[in-house]
């Protein structure tokens, strides 16, 4: 993917990062921050010694597992004559990693994948049948998880009949073609499976296209308005506040896959934040600094620009968690400016942070803050890898297959290369979202303050449209209802069918549906609202337009792209989109 950089700031991260490793040889605790950031070995440690005390369920549960191996090995014997016999393993219907008719014909795959599914249940039953304390239990089964992943069969060279097909298909190529992938990504790639082709897709080419101007820049962010699409737009116009733990346009993807192009083509004046991509100058960013110069200054720039009194608000995970927190910051002062809020899978309780809350427990943040206060910020590899091991099997281990095993590249693909375009995370910004939300969940109590105000959500009043997706495994769909609650306005609930991305990124198709549902007051249980809701075969692209539609004033006459306070600077996606 195309991109400009500063080749001195460039320079200044290498020196850095080098005088960093440095250190990291002659600090004991920063040596075991590099080693094991996430704490692990305290939770295995505690594991170790759960199972050491209580030997006779292991025991139990080994008996049994050698019991099962050894019907596994008849059930593939028989296979091997000829037969069709079962193994003692339940496999699943329908798992697309085992399409291959080898798994099911051959009596060596058919081995291989019995015994890895009775290991795999072996050591879940061990595992789930140690007391742990909460923090250990969580990491311990996220250990446990990752071990099954990566131990299945299909993910090796000796185990995974493809390969042999591919390799006897290609004359060998494909083990050559393999072998040059892994190492390539060993040397430019961290050890981790390339999921995209650079250059296949280019930022204000492919992605980020439609059509509109920078009219502000400061520090941290730029703001774009697109051009208008219609010959007249909603007087409300529409601010969207992307996260910065990404690149913003995953909001205006590529044309058919943009909610920008969705809303402006709905007759909406859009503006959107672009965030920077932060290096060590800004180490010492605060929330309260995101805050003031994400969507507090944005909100300046979009009413003097089309002088409305009033602006409907989007916004995505980490930047729907701000948004809320402006609307919540304003309200503090009787400024009432926000007219309504959209959210798209956000967390505002975060009692309830799901996979994540591995990595957020006070010795992995100590780690984190101990490796962050040296450089000034989190690598975006840091940022990207973690979130890769939560959907390992998809973002690891199926480009394992791909590129390592058979020797393709990677197919094209928007979405992974969007992925792709992780940002650094300021020290500073980083450690108290870390503790004040994940650790402490003051937002949600009302004791978070930014910026000189005490935040209290129920003082929102406005009407709030909250989206959750079905399969998130980042804001899990429960947490993000539980953090809807807080709100004191009319709030419409809408459950997608589809993942953390694929969730935002959700055009019109026949595979769309969600389930809603709209209450002053939403029932405590979020169980409870899935069985009372509607269910819609549509995207909730299309539940949302006349949503927001009705909350967007009459037509006028599109207001003109800058003004003379807030001049055109360059066309979009602008500068900061292309930092590297």
């Amino acid at each position: 993917m195309a991109q400009t950089s500063d080749p001195t700031a460039t320079a200044r991260r290498t020196a850095t990062e080098v005088a960093t490793g440095v250190r990291d040889l002659l600090d004991p605790g920063a040596l075991a921050a590099r080693v094991d950031p996430v704490a692990f070995g305290g939770a295995l440690g505690e594991a170790a010694k759960a199972l050491i005390t209580h030997p006779l369920p292991v025991a139990r549960s080994t008996l049994g597992l050698a019991s099962g191996s050894s019907r596994a090995t008849l059930a593939a014997l028989f296979r091997g004559l000829g037969g069709s016999k079962a193994g003692p393993a339940a496999l699943p219907e329908k798992d697309r990693r085992y399409a291959d008719p080898a798994w099911e014909g051959n009596a060596y795959y058919y081995l291989l994948r019995q015994q890895h599914a009775l290991v795999a249940e072996y050591v879940r039953t061990v595992s789930t049948g140690v007391e742990l304390s909460p923090t250990s239990r969580r990491k311990v089964d996220f250990l446990v998880q990752q071990a099954v992943e990566a131990t299945s069969p299909v993910n090796w060279p000796w185990s995974n009949p493809a390969m042999l097909k591919k390799a006897l298909e290609t004359g060998g190529q494909s083990l050559v073609r393999g072998a040059r992938n892994a190492l390539r990504d060993v040397v430019t790639n961290g050890g981790m499976p390339r999921q995209t082709t650079p250059g296949q897709f280019e930022v204000g080419k492919d992605l980020a296209t439609t059509p509109g101007v920078v009219v502000h820049r400061n520090r941290l962010m730029e703001l774009l308005q697109f051009s208008p699409q219609t010959d007249q737009v909603h007087e409300v116009p529409l601010l969207l506040s992307p996260p910065w733990i990404n690149k913003y346009f995953i909001m205006d993807l590529a044309p058919g896959k943009s909610l920008v192009e969705w809303a402006v083509q709905h007759g909406h004046t859009v503006f959107a934040i672009s965030y920077r991509n932060p290096d060590e100058s800004l180490r010492d960013v605060t929330m309260s600094d995101y805050l003031r110069e994400g969507p507090l200054a944005a909100l300046d720039v979009v009413q003097e620009i089309t002088g409305a009194p009033k602006v409907n608000m989007a916004a995505l995970c980490l930047g729907g968690t701000l948004a809320a927190a402006a609307a919540a910051w304003l309200a503090a002062r009787d400024d009432d400016r926000i007219n309504s809020l959209t959210l798209m899978n956000t967390l505002l309780d975060f009692s309830e942070p799901g996979q994540l809350g591995v990595f957020i427990d006070e010795k992995t943040v100590a780690r984190l803050e101990r490796t962050m206060s040296r450089r000034g910020y989190l690598p975006a590899e840091s940022m990207k890898t973690t979130f890769d091991m939560l959907r390992a099997t998809d973002l690891i281990w199926n480009y394992v297959i791909n590129d390592w095993l058979l020797g393709e590249d990677p197919a094209s693909f928007d979405m992974l290369a969007w992925n792709a375009e992780s940002t650094r995370m300021p020290a500073a910004m980083q450690a108290e979202y870390l503790r004040t939300l994940y650790m402490q969940n003051q937002l949600a109590e009302g004791k978070l303050e930014l910026a000189g105000e005490r935040l209290d959500l129920g003082a929102v009043r406005q009407d709030a449209y909250v989206v959750s997706a079905e399969a998130d495994h980042i804001a899990p769909w429960r947490g993000v209802y539980a953090g809807l609650r807080h709100l004191g306005g009319t709030v419409r609930f809408v459950l997608s069918n589809s993942g953390h991305i694929a969730g935002v990124v959700n055009p019109p198709s026949p595979k769309s549906k969600h389930w809603y549902g709209e209450a002053d007051v939403m029932p405590a249980s979020p169980d409870e609202w899935r069985a009372d809701a509607g269910e819609h075969a549509k995207s909730w692209w299309e539940d949302w337009a006349p949503w927001v539609g009705e909350r967007a004033g009459e037509l006028q006459d599109p207001p003109q792209l800058g003004s003379a306070a807030h001049p055109v600077l360059q066309a979009a996606p602008g500068s900061y989109v292309l930092g590297s």
